[in-house]
């Protein structure tokens, strides 16, 4: 092992309990040990996602949020007996890898809970609410500290939690918590005064009106994770750990605004010198970890950085912090590795948390101790199968209802939380297969293949492997997808896949000799008649070929491709401009609001011309002409105009019981479709 990452692997404690190592699995919606959104009961999915991790050297484990309170049926944690035993007789196995377990414990997400459009009519509507009520109570699990919107539609507003239940969620923290000890659990971790849910919004003066003891002063602001933490060690003893989830300062400027990197502005949730009050507040009340980041859901960018945060961006704000308490101090958000050893090393930070990189390569703590970080399958940060919730202007969340319930799932390893659905099952009839196109979907292919014993060999028309994703890693800042094309590079020479470059097949019934084929040729920019559409240039020519452009870029569409290439045209000091077509930029499913929200909140502070519900009618030399929402056309000058108005489906060939289709040509999607549809085709061959 290189010695940089020395420091990841000393020992360290919170509280009495020993830690293995410095390196923390935060927790991951979906990875929930008593499940997600439906009724608790232990869930041998997260089990076994979790034994695995600790087997693969996780010092500490964290599973999901546990919401005290199961939101479908209303039944408290506590209740199920059942479950606790389970998690009793599984607890031995987990503790043979040397790993500590801290069960996270949510009070709720209130005015944060991601509604859907259901959701969104039982609020509006009493009478389907209290039809509803016995499945779902929506009012509880919205409920907040005061009446405040919801961030995923601020047409309904949360209802104040009454003392009573806030009574109630104490004790139940107790009570959950002593069980979890008596079944051999390490320690809890309470979500949160983190991230702007429940919790904090009592804590956050602009999220709290209340006049009784649980708003106005900070004693009153901060009671309620207080009383939690109070009642778990009354329940548990002092010597039981209890982790603080815990978001140092907010990055929020209002209502669904937050801060980017770099911007000026005034704080409208917990600002620093509040928080280097709380922390020490909290602290004396019986924490005894805080596990940190920024950010709130109006700046989730901050607690789910996407690859256009830099990394570890949390890391001065929490190091500040660390100088307020006397306890173990944990970082999220983007941490690279080699720099938390460096931290760690020096005495700044206690150690690291590491989330989503525990989904794409469950063994990417063992090959940094064996050397082998080049084997390393990087997470590139899409949120595109962990915590795809998106939304976008006058939308709840739009999220597949089955992603809804099943969140943590990962784009680019199928089998993360799904590993009895996505299974490597050797064949016993090996067959030749023809892969047509080598971009990531071929590759994938091809790599399924040859773990399943098949024999594939890759046809790719251009003289590297990679696809349209070369496109789509091309931006400054989107290094970790360059590291993801490089890794797949290296696996297909590792595992001795033939390729055949330069070599472009029209119609599988060319390829002779083989048993099956496979088409993985993507997909093409789509096209319009309109008078100089062929002036546009492609999105490859513009980040690849690098085609010269003027100061002013105009994109026609607003999707994700274009956002992201006129924030990389910003890095480089021109002046881009979008003209699209729906009422907000990126308005489409399964792209995670994290990331379309920073894309959105970042062109807004650049000052970027934005023309939302217009649409190009011409094209010239010098600019283009725009009609507007009122119908209304006016010109606007540009140097150049780029097609960002998607991609069409560009198969070879018919498919038949022989000729398979993957990726893009069958249907536009984005890398998680891409990866997930091989591994469905390839496991029938």
């Amino acid at each position: 092992m290189d010695e940089k990452y020395n420091a990841l692997f000393t020992p360290w404690k919170v509280g009495d309990v020993e830690i293995k190592n410095r390196i923390v699995q935060c927790s991951m919606g979906g990875t929930s040990l008593f499940g997600w959104m439906e009724p608790c009961h232990f869930d041998k999915e997260a089990a076994y996602f979790l034994l695995n991790r600790a087997q693969n050297g996780v010092g500490l484990v964290l599973p999901g949020m546990q919401c005290i309170r199961d939101a479908m049926g209303g039944r408290w944690l506590y209740q199920n007996d059942r479950m606790f035993k389970e998690l009793a007789d599984w607890m031995p196995e987990y503790h043979k890898t040397g790993s500590r377990l801290f069960i996270q414990l949510a009070a709720g997400m209130g005015r944060s809970m991601a509604i859907n459009g259901m959701m969104v009519k039982m609020l509006k509507n009493p009478t389907f609410a209290a039809i509803a009520k016995p499945v779902i109570d929506i009012s509880y699990i919205t409920a907040s500290a005061s009446a405040t919107p919801n961030r995923w539609y601020d047409d309904v507003k949360s209802r104040p939690m009454t003392v009573e239940e806030i009574h109630q969620q104490v004790e139940a923290f107790g009570k959950t918590a002593k069980k979890l000890k008596d079944a051999g659990v390490d320690g809890v971790e309470i979500h949160a005064v983190h991230e702007g849910y429940l919790l904090d919004q009592f804590t956050i003066a602009n999220m709290n009106y209340r006049t009784d003891q649980y708003g106005g002063s900070f004693e009153n602001r901060y009671r309620f994770p207080v009383e939690i933490v109070q009642e778990i060690k009354k329940q548990c003893g002092d010597d039981f750990p209890v982790s603080l989830r815990y978001s140092v300062v907010s990055k929020t400027k209002g209502w669904g605004k937050g801060a980017v990197p770099g911007e000026d502005f005034e704080e409208f949730g917990r600002d620093m010198a509040e928080s280097e009050k709380a922390v020490k507040y909290l602290a004396d009340a019986g924490y005894d970890m805080f596990n940190c980041d920024n950010g709130t859901y109006d700046a989730w960018y901050w607690a789910h950085p996407p690859q256009y945060m830099p990394d570890n961006c949390n890391l001065d704000d929490v190091e500040h912090i660390r100088k307020f308490t006397d306890k173990p101090v944990v970082c999220a958000g983007r941490m690279d590795p080699v720099k938390a050893a460096e931290e760690i090393a020096a005495g700044r930070l206690d150690a690291v948390a590491i989330a989503r990189q525990n989904l794409v390569d469950p063994e990417w703590i063992v090959k940094i101790q064996e050397g082998r970080q080049q084997d390393i399958k990087p997470c590139i940060r899409c949120h595109n199968g962990c915590f795809n919730m998106a939304k976008f202007k006058g939308t709840p969340n739009i999220q597949n209802f089955a992603d809804s319930m099943h969140l943590a799932r990962c784009a680019l390893n199928p089998t993360t939380m799904q590993h009895n659905r996505y299974k490597v099952v050797p064949t016993k009839h090996p067959k030749k297969v023809a892969i047509i196109g080598g971009g990531i979907g071929g590759m994938e292919c091809a790599l399924m293949l040859k773990q399943r014993g098949h024999t594939s060999v890759i046809f790719e028309k251009t003289d590297k492997l990679g696809g349209l994703f070369i496109t789509a890693s091309a931006m400054s800042f989107k290094e970790n997808d360059r590291d993801l094309i490089d890794w797949y590079r290296r696996e297909i020479a590792n595992q001795g896949i033939e390729v055949r470059f330069n070599t472009e097949i029209n119609d599988p019934n060319t390829l002779r000799g083989f048993d099956d084929v496979i088409v993985a040729t993507g997909s093409v920019p789509r096209t319009m008649p309109i008078p100089g559409f062929n002036k546009t240039m492609s999105f490859t020519e513009l980040m690849v070929d690098k085609k010269p452009v003027g100061d002013k870029v105009l994109f026609f569409g607003g999707g994700q491709s274009s956002c992201e290439a006129a924030y990389d045209l910003i890095l480089k000091g021109k002046h881009p401009i979008i003209v699209e077509y729906a009422p907000d930029l990126v308005a489409a499913q399964a792209t995670c609001l994290a990331n379309t929200s920073f894309l959105r909140d970042m062109l807004e502070f650049k000052k970027v011309p934005v023309y939302l519900e217009s649409t190009i009618t011409d094209i010239r030399d010098n600019g283009v002409t725009v009609r507007g929402k009122d119908g209304k056309t006016f010109d606007v000058e540009c140097d150049n105009v780029v097609n960002g108005i998607g991609f069409v489906p560009a198969p070879v060939g018919p498919a038949n019981d022989h000729v398979h289709r993957v990726g893009d040509c069958v249907a536009i999607g984005n890398l998680r479709t891409v990866i997930w549809r091989a591994w469905d085709v390839c496991m029938k061959i």
